[in-house]
Parts: structure tokens; sequence; C-alpha cells
């Protein structure tokens, strides 16, 4: 449609010039011959008086002349007159006009019948010029630069996917790790381990012909190399403490990793052929953890340290190592406010990709190590960077309920050109290599059988009180020290399954002592909530428990907690069990790497726990722990928020409530177990249990309880 008001707008315009000259040029004709008029009348004016004259003579000589002569004077006298008498003839400027008004008409006329011809002409995929028909007036080329015609870009949108090459990535199914590969334009991924224990961590080595990785799978935490091409694994360490995180060097002869031993955590380097002991590299009192090292010369080492009060990234240079060992390494990052993790070096050796956690989620950043001053850039959402072989873009593992996608973006095109691979299982540390899988994986059965050698971890077995509608029995537990131990029958095989799989990796029964389960609704045992606990709580409907409330108090400490926000201000927390005094050799658990919430200091002097509810504890405490709120997600028992109030509430922690909901609603829940009479009635009963001091009573000043533990429990 633009195209032809355009051609028409042209075509007129044109028409309108060509009038305007013929206008011009009509006009200095009618000039011209006004001209011609004007000078033929004044000729005319000077004759007529010359014949006037004449005539006054010829009077004159006739009054003395006879008759006869008089009468032929008479005669000429009229000749003369006759033929001096003017002609009258029409203006002939006023001929011009007419003419010129009719030509008007007609080309006006002509432009209407040229201007319906052209709106009414239909265009074809050939010349729209027809046999005897006036050629369309063509644009000139500055008009079709002015609207230029709309066409996609000839570059096609780059992918970050098109190098090719394979990504191998750890995938948590069943309760354990194992190592998984998928190649570029493949469909399935290939599995690569499936041992029923922890196979984590991998790395491709530089000539893409091994991968090594982490695995306790004799014990304790070690580091294995497989070779890719027959899958064939070696022992790569040999000590009783715990090894993770590998990462080649240039030349694939050496590993760094890092390493658990004598109380701490630093990096270390050992020969890829095992032939020699391992080196030592950082001796910092705070855990140093996470090692990259630098393709481009071989001689720096990155990695995540602690030893100023928060994560942050450091490079030591092994050509530079002071006394202690890494005094001279290099900060990289300065950020209170974000948890830096998981760096890794890109191919050129000029910018680290790593892990950002704050408030907003996690994020991935890069950093120029030529300017460690300058802010870093943010790639997109996501944990976990790879690099891709050719260092044009970065894969980060993004987490969404129970799954994860592995996401690959342009480097310094923030959410354009995502290209992802969406995974069936949670999935942590990519890793990605030019090298393809050999042949003998992609065979078909594939050497690996696809299902895990682990079983499936429980298996819920009903029984009903009544079928219509089917009310569900509640369960007793065998629970020390626990009064009323119940759970409804959807759910309490899974938590028994739960407490003995914390049993087997804490060494100790952490769910068979003190634990509380489901609150009575009614009769003389009904529980009344305390402020910043909900009414309608799961542990009505017997799907909730609490573990031991007092456990973060103990020396050491049975539990720690770790505090985690999320972009909506809600706050949870995650909860690792200290695995057994008489297994802390390194054959359970894993030492920690963040520091845990002090609830302690909720009391203290310090203005700033006293508002926030208490501070981080000022260093990593030593020892194997366990992630129990991974552990419990493994068995569909997931963490509750804490409530709002909890900064002033202790009541309102609720670190230590674990649910299974199942993604049913609360009402829903408690028509498992009774009918909607009675959840209205309770519902209805008696209200919130009173925290509020008597009038009669002295207002006390802020405070903070000294516990997490409700007034009504303490001892």
């Amino acid at each position: 449609m633009l195209v032809r008001a355009f051609r028409l707008t042209d075509k007129l315009s044109n028409a309108l010039l060509r009038l305007t000259i013929w206008a011009a040029d009509a006009l200095l004709n009618q000039l011209f011959h006004l001209r011609l008029a004007i000078v033929n009348t004044i000729g005319s004016v000077l004759l007529t008086a010359t014949q006037t004259v004449r005539t006054g003579r010829v009077v004159y000589q006739n009054a003395a002349q006879t008759g006869e002569e008089r009468h032929r004077a008479n005669m000429a006298r009229r000749a003369v007159e006759a033929e001096s008498r003017p002609i009258i003839r029409e203006d002939p400027l006023k001929t011009q006009n007419r003419a010129l008004s009719l030509f008007t008409v007609v080309l006006l006329g002509s432009l209407i019948m040229l201007v319906l011809w052209f709106t009414g002409v239909q265009q074809t995929n050939g010349s729209s010029v027809k046999p005897g028909a006036l050629p369309p007036l063509q644009p000139t080329a500055t008009r079709v630069a002015a609207l230029p015609t709309i066409r996609p870009t000839a570059t096609p949108i780059p992918d970050p996917l098109r190098v090719g090459g394979t990504i191998i990535y750890t995938q948590h199914e069943r309760g354990f790790d194992n190592l998984w590969a998928v190649e570029i334009g493949q469909s399935a991924p290939v599995r690569l381990t499936n041992d029923p224990a922890d196979d984590r961590t991998p790395a491709w080595s530089h000539d893409g012909t091994r991968i090594a990785f982490a695995s306790h799978r004799d014990g304790n935490w070690e580091l294995y190399v497989m070779e890719v091409a027959t899958n064939r694994i070696s022992r790569l360490t040999y000590t009783p403490g715990y090894e993770s995180h590998p990462t080649w060097s240039p030349d694939d002869k050496f590993i760094a990793y890092e390493g658990y031993d004598k109380g701490n955590l630093d990096i270390y380097v050992v020969a890829s052929e095992g032939k020699s002991e391992p080196q030592q590299v950082t001796e910092n009192a705070a855990p140093d953890f996470a090692p990259t090292w630098s393709p481009l010369n071989g001689r720096q080492i990155a990695y995540v340290s602690l030893r100023d009060g928060n994560p942050e990234l450091y490079v030591i240079d092994l050509d530079h190592l002071g006394n202690p060992r890494d005094s001279n390494a290099l900060r990289l990052t300065n950020t209170p406010d974000i948890e830096e993790d998981a760096p890794v070096w890109s191919p050129d050796g000029q910018m680290i990709a790593y892990t950002g956690h704050d408030l907003k989620g996690d994020l991935i950043y890069t950093k120029t190590l030529a300017q460690p001053q300058a802010e870093p850039t943010v790639i997109g959402r996501g944990h976990d960077p790879a690099w891709a072989p050719n260092g044009a873009s970065i894969l980060a593992a993004l987490d969404s309920g129970s799954s994860t996608t592995l996401i690959a973006s342009q480097v310094g095109s923030f959410g354009v050109a995502a290209t992802t691979i969406a995974l069936k299982g949670r999935a942590h540390s990519p890793n990605w290599s030019a090298a393809a899988l050999p042949d003998s994986l992609k065979q078909q059965p594939p050497p690996i059988a696809i299902e895990p050698v682990a079983p499936e971890l429980y298996q819920e077995t009903l029984g009903y009180e009544q079928t219509n509608p089917p009310f569900y029995r509640l369960r007793s537990i065998p629970i020390a020290d626990a009064k009323n131990a119940v759970l409804v029958d959807k759910v309490d095989e899974s938590f028994m399954a739960l407490r003995e799989a914390t049993r087997n990796k804490a060494g100790l029964d952490f769910l068979g002592v003190k634990i509380e389960t489901t609150w009575s609704t009614s009769g003389p045992d009904r529980y009344i909530p305390d402020r910043g606990q909900e009414i309608r709580n799961w542990h009505y409907a017997g799907r909730a428990f609490n573990f031991d409330l007092n456990l973060v108090y103990n020396n050491p400490p049975a539990v720690e907690i770790m505090r985690e926000d999320d972009a909506n201000g809600s706050t949870y927390w995650r909860v690792y069990i200290r695995v057994a005094e008489s297994l802390q050799g390194g054959g359970l658990g894993e030492p920690l790497k963040r520091l845990p919430w002090d609830f302690a200091s909720r009391t203290s002097d310090d203005p700033n726990a006293f508002a926030n509810g208490g501070r981080t504890k000022a260093s990593v405490p030593g020892g194997y722990y366990i992630d129990f709120t991974a552990l419990a997600e493994d068995y569909g028992w997931d963490r509750v928020p804490a409530n709002r109030s909890w900064r002033a509430l202790a009541q309102g922690i609720l670190y230590w409530e674990f649910d299974k909901r199942e993604s049913l609603t609360w009402n829903d829940a408690m028509l498992q177990v009774y009918t909607q009479e009675e959840i209205d009635a309770f519902l209805s009963g008696p209200a919130l249990r009173p925290t509020i001091p008597p009038a009669s009573a002295t207002a006390p000043g802020p405070t903070r309880t000294p516990t997490p533990i409700p007034p009504d429990k303490l001892s």
C-alpha cells in the first residue's frame, strides 16, 4: 500500500511539474502577442488621425470648386472615407485566453483519467505496462532510498552451540550423582558412570581423551581419571581426606584440585599419571576451593577463598609463591553482597567466568584479569559456567523445580541467542570440550545401562480407614523421647527411608530422637500455635516433622544452618548435619565451604545482629557434614520459609521444620484424614496462644529470645 501511494504521489508530482512548465511557456507567448496588439493599436490610431487631417483639407478645397467638381469631390471623399474607416476586430488577447482555458480543461480531464487508470490497474508478477497504455512513472532513486524495503538481515543469528563438541556434567538421580555426556547435535545424553556412589565435578583433558572427576566409590572422596575411548577408570589420589573439583594443566600433565587435610581446605596439585605426591599450593586458614587452571601459560590458578569473610576470587602465580605460599595471591573480586563460586578460565586465558549469588539468585559473570578493578559483566542466569571450546559462548546450568536446563549464551550479549539443552533431572558442573564422543559410547544399547544401579529410594504402602471418602490411616513412628509420633500413611515410608539414609550418610540416628510430628486438632492435647506459626500448619495433616531445635547449641554444634534468601524476600535455611565424631576421618560427609548463621548473636550487643536476627559466624567450622536439606528433598521432604517476623520472633525462624505437601493444598491434605466439618470446627476453635504480657506487667525493653525454642517448650 505504501509503495502504491508513493508511485501515485510521484506521478502527480511529475504531471504538475510539466503543467507548470507549460503554463510558464503559455504566459510568455501571451505577453508576446499582447505586445504586438498594443503596437498595432497605436499604429491604427496614428493612421486615423492622419486621414482626418487629409479629409479637412479636401473639404476646404471643395468650397471653391464648381458643382460638378463638388460632386466629383464628394464621390472622391466618400471613397476616401470608406477606405480610411477603421475595421473593428476582436481583441487578440481574448482569443488567446479562450484557447488557454479550453486547453486547461482538456489537460485537467486528462490528469483525472490518468489518476483513475493508475489507481485501478492491478499489479502482476510481470510488467505492469499493458499494450497501448501509458507506462507508469518510475520513482527516482532518491525517493526509493527515502522509503527502503525492510528485509531480514543477511547475517544469521549466531548459535552458541554451533561450535560443536561434547558436554559432560553431573546428574543427580535416586539420591546419587553420576556422570553423563551429550554430544552437540545428538538427541540423547549418554551415561558415563553407573555406580551406587557419587561421581561428581567432571573435567575434560585438553586433548579430549580423558575425564577427571571426584568419587567416593572406594569409601572416601578421591580423584579418578576415565579413559573416554575405553571407559576405563583409574584412581589418582590415595589420601584419607577429601578431594574434589579437578582441573587440568594446559599440557594435561598435572591436575589441581581442592583437598581437605588437617582441618583445612586448600588447593593442591598432583601429576595426572599419579607418579608424584600432591603439592600444596594454598595455606590460608580459611577454606580455599574450586580451582581453575589458566590455559595461557600454565602458571596461574584461580580459586575461591573465604579468607576475607566472604567468598571471593583469587589468582595465584606458581612462579611467585610467597611465604606462606598464597600470600602474593591477587584478589580478583571484592563484592561483600555477592558470593562467588565455580570460576572457570576462558580458552584464551584472558577472562574468568564464575557464579555470583545474591538476593536476585544465581547469575553468571565474567571478569577480565587485565582489569581486576573493572566491574564484572553479567552474561545471564544460572550457575556453574563452562566456556565453549572457541571462547565465544558460555554454558550454564539453570535449575527449575526438580530439573535443570543447560543454557548457552553469546559472550557480551546478555539474554541474546540463548540455546538450551533440557535435562530430565537436577544437574551441575558442566564441562565443554571440542572432542567428540567415541563411537563405542554411541552404540545401541549403550555399554552402560541407562537405568541406575541404585534402586528406588522408597515406596509407600497405603492403608485406608475408610474408602469413601478415602481417609488414610495415621501410622505410628518409633521415635525416642517423642509424644504422639505419627504420620499419615501417605508419607510414613518416605520418612523412615529418609531416617535410614541419614543414619548411613552421617553415622548417627538424627531422625530417631526428639522428633515432633503430627499435632492434635482436638481434645485436651490440641496444639495451639504460637505467634509466628500458621494455624494452617502441615503438622495437623500428619505431613510435617521438626527435629531437635537445641542441636545448634551443642559443642561442637550437631547441625549448622546456612541462611539463603530468594528474590521474593523470603528467607530459607539449609541444614548441615555434622558427621558422627568417630567417623570424622573423611569416610563420610564433606567439609563446609560457607559461613553458617550464628543464632546466639541475636542477644549480643551487636546492633546489626539484633536488627537482623543474627549474623554469620566468624569462621567456617571444621569437620565433615552432610547436606540434610538436599537429602530430604530426595525423599520428597521440603524445607519451609521462615515467617516474615523471624528476626524478632524466634518461633518464626522455622529452620527445624520439613513438610511433604505433594502439590496438595492444606485443605486437601486435611481432607485425607478429616471431614470438612471437622476441619471447619478446628479452624473456628481456640485462638492462638497469646504471647503479650499482662497489662499489669512492666513492659520490657527490646529483646531477642536467646534460643529459637518457643517459650512453652523450654524444659
